[in-house]
């Protein structure tokens, strides 16, 4: 079935190129990327000078001012690759459009045309110890000091913590004022903490940062005071959208892997793939991810026309998530033992798939966020 995705031949031959450099710059060295706890310098620089970072930001301030598509192709790619530690998704759908949509003209002219390039990796710093899907409970504080900030805290579970020169910090600004500002890693009392290990996700660095006394200008105000919360959640939407994208996709690849193995793969003199129990069961993921793909890009649709809600967002997120974590599963069975080997493509996806339903609002979050969209 066509997809009612909008790509022209511009988009094909984008993702062509997008596809040759997750298989030349990224899968050859994931695995050494996973046993670094990070990605190279190298491959954000590579990715810059081919336009693949900041894609739909206006040219002006270093992107190249394209449509959503050639985000969302992006995305898909990376996802196809078996790209869990290059966080290129995170950097243009996630930190950018903060910046993107709510810095001034001179903020923007500072800080994007680096993101662009390459050269300076961005980073979100939402979640602290105590404050996790919670964003209100956070306690880091930047003290008004008229013309500076001061700010003080902790920061946990931070993608790109390690590698990233600006972090997009939520602070409260008051007595219930949350705010959101740019501190630059380089600046004095800003220190990184332990690069986190998790059960998946090896490549990616997640790290722990601490703020003790620093000073910030007023300068790196990100948008107005006080209206910091209001701007994380009017930005949750897009991330949300980002990483159902993702999860279709990284299904899509998971299923094409595991229908190859029962192609090959004999068992009691036939292959695994003839089994009525085993083609049933294909048959079912096949048929859920086609109308997962189907819903989240009729999200992509109304999302490009400015018509995204919360709730859709958050039902195109849970769904898509609990998908690939349960096919990725299922898949891996059909794998038997070898599924559990971490030299098959497999067990690294089953690990990696977990934390989708997790991070950016749990399962369990977007079914409440619905749920009152409902009136309920």
């Amino acid at each position: 079935m066509k997809r009612a995705l909008p790509f022209t031949e511009e988009h094909e031959s984008f993702r062509e190129m997008v596809r040759k450099f997750f298989e030349s710059e990224v899968v050859p060295y994931h695995e050494q990327w996973e046993k670094d706890g990070k990605v190279s310098r190298e491959v954000w620089k590579k990715a810059g000078d081919l336009g693949l970072l900041l894609p739909d930001v206006p040219q002006e301030y270093g992107g190249s001012g394209v449509d959503f598509l050639y985000n969302v192709i992006i995305i898909e790619e990376s996802s196809r690759a078996g790209n869990s530690g290059f966080f290129i998704s995170l950097h243009n759908d996630i930190n950018i459009p903060y910046l993107a949509d709510l810095a001034d003209h001179e903020q923007k002219l500072r800080w994007l045309p680096g993101c662009a390039s390459g050269e300076k990796i961005s980073a979100i710093a939402m979640t602290e110890p105590g404050a996790g899907s919670d964003l209100k409970a956070i306690r880091t504080f930047a003290e008004d000091k008229g013309d500076h900030f001061v700010i003080n805290g902790q920061k946990t579970f931070i993608s790109n913590g390690q590698l990233a020169d600006y972090i997009i910090t939520a602070v409260k600004t008051g007595e219930g004022s949350m705010s959101l500002i740019m501190v630059e890693s380089d600046r004095k009392g800003f220190e990184r903490g332990r690069n986190l290990e998790k059960i998946g996700l090896k490549a990616q660095d997640t790290s722990e940062l601490h703020y003790t006394d620093v000073i910030v200008p007023k300068e790196n105000l990100i948008g107005k005071k006080g209206q910091g919360f209001r701007y994380l959640m009017g930005k949750l939407p897009r991330e949300r959208l980002a990483l159902a994208i993702g999860s279709v996709e990284a299904t899509a690849m998971v299923q094409e892997v595991t229908l190859r193995y029962l192609k090959e793969r004999e068992a009691f003199g036939k292959k695994i793939g003839t089994m009525q129990h085993i083609k049933f069961q294909m048959a079912e993921m096949k048929t859920e991810l086609e109308f997962s793909r189907a819903f989240v890009d009729q999200a992509i649709l109304a999302f490009m026309k400015g018509d995204l809600t919360t709730a859709e967002a958050s039902m195109a997120k849970w769904y898509a998530t609990e998908m690939q974590k349960r096919h990725t599963d299922q898949c891996l069975q059909f794998f038997g033992g070898y599924g559990y080997m971490m030299e098959y493509p497999i067990a690294r996806a089953y690990l990696d798939a977990r934390v989708q339903t997790i991070y950016a609002g749990t399962t369990e979050i977007m079914k409440e966020i619905i749920s009152r969209s409902m009136g309920l």
